[in-house]
């Protein structure tokens, strides 16, 4: 057997040698995952298992292979919530959480206590779920086109005891749009990487799903199709919010702007980079 403050090291020197970043990081995740401890070294001479250290080894050795760390845990914190994960899902980052601050500080602003909310690309629901959590009396409708994530998005639904609306579709449709009427609140994360980013990412970020990535070739695709089709959607003085990419937020403000948006407002990141923009439809 060997202990568990040997087996910390080999498995740091193995992501190290692999050129996987913030190796400590990883392993000390991975360690906590497989002893079910927040401290799992706090017992650093303890002898590991035979089992566990197989487990060890195998997680170890899936991540020196640039498999995402979250895919390998399964799972990954968002907001107060906890979300499964894995092929064929987008990772939850905390970069999004910007857009759940805009959405609370809008209906916070319009005392709104029972809105209409429908996240669009919803992947593994992260945003839907986590406004039906902090706001119990919405009607949240989370639209997702892969059946992978669907699966997820479904399956996080139940894990957190959120009842959301959950519905197949492809928002780039305006068949899709046409569906919903007098919304509250429009929220999406959609894919916004351009192809040159796309083609320079990050071995462990191109594991995960390309529809949920690549946004065209600037990026900007899918904002210029849905501005125009669910901008009827929203209730008179609605509310319009997304995430986008670094540097984008000029060419998003020029696409809200062309299709009648008003009373544009970017936010910040906690890295200080401007993420998201939230705009109205005109009263």
């Amino acid at each position: 057997m060997v202990s568990r403050s040997n087996i910390y090291r080999e498995a740091i020197e193995i992501l190290k040698g692999n050129g996987i970043p913030d190796s400590e990081f990883d392993v000390m995740c991975i360690f906590q995952d497989v002893f079910e401890e927040r401290n799992p070294m706090f017992l650093p001479l303890e002898n590991v298992s035979e089992e566990r250290e197989d487990q060890i080894r195998g997680m170890i050795k899936r991540r020196s292979e640039g498999e995402p760390l979250q895919y390998i845990l399964g799972e990954w914190d968002f907001w107060n919530c906890t979300f499964k994960v894995g092929e064929g899902v987008l990772i939850p980052r905390p970069d999004t959480e910007t857009l759940i601050e805009n959405v609370l500080k809008i209906c916070r602003r319009k005392n709104l206590r029972s809105p209409k909310i429908a996240d669009l690309c919803s992947g593994s629901g992260c945003i839907a779920i986590t406004l039906k959590k902090e706001i119990p009396a919405a009607e949240v409708y989370a639209l997702e086109l892969s059946e992978q994530a669907m699966g997820y998005l479904k399956r996080n639904s139940e894990l957190n005891g959120a009842d959301i609306n959950i519905i197949a579709a492809d928002v780039l449709e305006e068949s899709t749009a046409e569906e919903f009427r007098e919304l509250d609140i429009i929220v999406t994360n959609p894919p916004y990487l351009t192809a040159e980013e796309m083609n320079e990412l990050q071995p462990e970020v191109r594991r995960e799903p390309y529809m949920a990535l690549f946004g065209g070739k600037d990026g900007l695709d899918f904002y210029r199709r849905l501005a125009p089709i669910w901008r009827d959607s929203l209730k008179k003085g609605g509310s319009f919010c997304c995430e986008f990419g670094m540097g984008q937020h000029d060419e998003v403000k020029k696409i809200l702007h062309e299709n009648h948006f008003i009373n544009i407002e970017f936010s910040k990141d906690a890295g200080g980079i401007i993420r998201t923009a939230a705009a109205e439809t005109e009263e």
